[in-house]
């Protein structure tokens, strides 16, 4: 069942208890981990003459080691098992580690907890393939990016409610030892039992390949999934883009403390604050995806995000203060009128950074073959890991070279261009949906009527009156499905479009007196693409009009529906005469615009099967679609 918007999500039991226990095992790793780092550095908490600095940076690798020797393996497990029962069982596994972890917290064990960290880095390599490759068992299409920006949100205010919740416990109790070990022990072994608890409501998701032989050699398994999400092209580029991100915020992250401390002259509240903006950000960008694609997933997001993470990385460096305070807390911070562009650029890094990088968690569970979903889920934790390895070198390497913080933070943001045109040339949809995007939502207010009743698969022929420019681009952006569109060779060759066009894979088409050729080459690509169970759009018209009035159809779409068996939809478009790509009073695109942001609607009729196409029934359906608003 789908819903109205993805916050209803949290009312199915096919998705909260999901929610929750994800929320809870993020908030537990943040919680635990940040407990032991806290002690470590401010406590004295130590193992084996090691100093504090040496002690944290190893947890860093002993959390982070797991991904690289287990990934593949719980790829695997979560292919071959029922999803559910085996996160009930990762969920007992948590309660085991924290009853040792709590051993550790009570007798101030290093080694103990250090042990513990590299099992819990174990129960999140076990955890992260199912959670996401359960998302489409439980959730529609239509519900899945929606679904995937609440996991998203949840994951990162967990993880900010769990460093801020094992500070405050040691801190609040650093006058006994003793007690600030219940305490710890306590809460993580209490949110352990709440997950596992949670984890019982779970609906069954069956084995998406359940005679699947476990390759327990790790190094060939490994190698195995990556070469699996090599074979769709788009998915093992979201793989990268999704790497990239956590390359870009594992140096900001790690970087921090320095930051706050070094060159913004703040104590540990402003540490934390920093913290909690940007994860706030990252929860807000992922939160608000849904609304502003349409509910379905729109890659065109990822370059809008990729495009704000550069812009508010860049204004950062320009941002900080000319000379640091003395021990700032939060509040005076806060307060601090020129502060604040600089707690814009950290919150809005965040927010697009969860419009970059939800769309393709989604597209990865979209595109990747059921069977195979939680193995590609798997290849990109090992990437994940292998780019933020990666982070921490070329941080250091850049430090080392005399870059200051700020300048390094400068160096991430500017390094977002490249990768960006890199990303985007392999993939050029990326920014083809980007554009289109962009040309739907700040132009017009689009609303959509009906368009369920467009097939979500098999062969479909879309019919709709022809009034603009724009048209091809509003009802590219309006619909789920990708649409071919066929269209005058005229409008194909337009500057800017035509790279739209071109890559949305269109038709251009001539009539047959001016080019025979050329219309029955179109023709052909028509019939291939339905072949293929695509969706194809006709303006029957042959023409933009010229005084807002439908002009006759042409028999082709009729001849194409019953040589293909295409269903065949008409559609109307209202409101986009007058408009600046319009033919009113004259040329289109050589008059001023008359209005900005205007409201427009595109309405769906029934569908109409193949054996009952008639031309002039086709034409009424569409006048009457459009009414008498042109």
């Amino acid at each position: 069942m789908s819903h109205s918007n993805q916050f209803d999500l949290f009312k199915t039991r096919r998705f909260l208890p999901l929610f929750v226990t994800q929320f809870l095992g993020a908030f537990n790793d943040n919680l635990f981990k940040n407990a032991m780092l806290v002690m470590i550095t401010f406590f004295g908490l130590g193992f084996a003459g090691l100093d504090a600095p040496t002690l944290v940076n190893a947890a860093a690798g002993i959390f982070i080691l797991p991904f690289f020797l287990f990934s593949a393996t719980a790829g695997q497990l979560a292919e071959k098992f029922d999803k559910a029962a085996l996160a009930r069982m990762v969920k007992l596994l948590e309660i085991i580690i924290m009853a040792m972890a709590a051993t550790g917290f009570m007798l101030r064990s290093a080694a103990i907890l250090m042990g513990c960290l590299f099992l819990m880095g174990v129960h999140s390599a076990l955890f992260g393939p199912l959670k996401y490759s359960i998302l489409p068992q439980y959730l529609s299409e239509r519900e899945l990016l929606g679904g995937n920006g609440l996991i998203e949100m949840g994951t990162f205010v967990a993880i900010l409610l769990g460093q801020i919740g094992g500070t405050l416990i040691i801190e609040g109790n650093k006058d006994n030892h003793m007690l600030m070990g219940a305490a710890i022990s306590a809460a993580c072994l209490g949110v352990a039992i709440l997950g596992y608890l949670t984890s019982r409501a779970m609906p069954p998701a069956p084995p998406q390949a359940k005679d699947l032989k476990i390759n327990w050699n790790l190094f060939s398994e490994t190698w195995h999934i990556i070469a699996i999400s090599r074979r769709n092209m788009t998915v093992f580029h979201s793989l990268m883009g999704i790497s990239w991100f956590w390359f870009f915020g594992a140096v900001y992250l790690t970087q921090l403390p320095s930051y706050a401390k070094d060159v913004l002259g703040g104590n540990a509240e402003v540490y934390t604050l920093l913290v909690a903006l940007f994860s706030i950000g990252v929860g807000a960008g992922s939160a608000l995806c849904e609304a502003l694609s349409g509910r379905k997933v729109e890659i065109g997001l990822v370059p809008f995000g990729s495009i704000g993470m550069c812009v508010f990385g860049i204004d950062l460096f320009f941002a900080k203060p000319p000379m640091p305070a003395h021990d700032i807390g939060a509040l005076a911070f806060l307060l601090d009128a020129s502060h604040w562009r600089l707690i814009a650029d950290i919150t809005l890094l965040g927010t697009f950074g969860g419009f970059f990088i939800v769309p393709l968690y989604a597209l990865i569970q979209l595109k990747s073959e059921p069977e195979y979903r939680s193995r590609v889920i798997a290849a990109n934790n090992i990437l994940n890991s292998c780019f933020m390895v990666v982070s921490a070198i070329v941080s250091v390497l850049i430090l080392k070279a005399g870059a200051s913080i700020p300048q390094l933070l400068l160096i991430m943001a500017l390094m977002n261009i490249p990768v960006a045109f890199y990303v985007y040339g392999l993939q050029p949809e990326f920014l083809m949906r980007f554009l289109v995007w962009i040309a739907t939502h700040t132009m017009y207010r689009v609303r959509h009527h009906d368009l369920g009743n467009i097939p979500e698969e098999g062969p479909v022929i879309l019919v709709c009156n022809h009034v603009s420019f724009m048209d091809a681009l509003v009802i590219g952006g309006a619909i789920r499905r990708p649409v071919r569109f066929v269209m005058d060779h005229r409008i194909f060759r337009i500057p800017v479009l035509s790279f739209i066009f071109k890559t949305a894979g269109a038709v251009p088409i001539a009539p047959a007196k001016e080019d025979p050729g050329m219309k029955e080459r179109a023709f052909l690509k028509v019939q291939e693409y339905l072949s293929q169970g695509e969706v194809v759009c006709i303006f029957p018209e042959g023409k933009i009009t010229y005084d807002g009035e439908l002009n006759a159809f042409r028999p082709g779409v009729v001849e194409i529906a019953q040589r293909s068996g295409a269903t065949v939809v008409p559609m109307a478009l209202r409101g986009l005469w007058g408009s600046f790509f319009s033919r009113k009073d004259g040329s289109a695109m050589l008059k001023m615009p008359r209005r900005v942001w205007s409201r427009i609607e595109l309405v769906a009729g029934k569908p109409v099967p193949a054996g009952e196409v008639d031309l002039s029934s086709l034409q009424t359906q569409v006048q009457a679609l459009r009414g008498d608003w042109k």
